[in-house]
């Protein structure tokens, strides 16, 4: 039996599934389906939801409509923190998008397979990886 994918989607990909006027919808749909279906796991933490229960309520709806049999919690303390400060002590990006830097370390700390996210300026094209220092 093939592996389950397990991605970390940030709060931009679920967004994305109603941006029609920037086109991010098709793709956002695709991925987000995807966990619907249980193709893949989605990765969540506690900073997530904090972060979607300002979302418009469409954002908050889909979000619940992944079952929770498709989801799977990752602890966002202890370890998570550490890579998370890490990151941001190396200045990979400033101390205001530390839940940028905490998206990303926890989704390294659970090994998820890709993180997706359309945050081009503090996520996807700062360089980081994959792997724990």
């Amino acid at each position: 039996m093939k592996r389950k994918w397990r991605l970390y989607l940030d709060a931009s990909v679920l967004g994305g599934c109603f941006d029609t006027d920037e086109g991010w919808d098709v793709d956002s749909r695709r991925v987000v389906g995807y966990c619907i279906r249980g193709g893949a796991a989605l990765l969540w933490t506690d900073t997530l939801e904090a972060e979607l229960m300002d979302a418009p309520e469409e954002i908050r709806a889909l979000y619940r409509n992944i079952p929770d049999d498709h989801r799977e919690r990752v602890d966002d303390s202890g370890q998570v923190r550490v890579l998370m400060q890490s990151y941001l002590d190396a200045g990979v990006v400033g101390p205001r998008w530390w839940e940028d830097c905490l998206h990303v370390a926890a989704a390294t700390v659970a090994r998820a397979d890709a993180i997706v996210s359309w945050n081009f300026k503090h996520i996807v094209r700062t360089g980081f990886t994959l792997s724990t220092p």
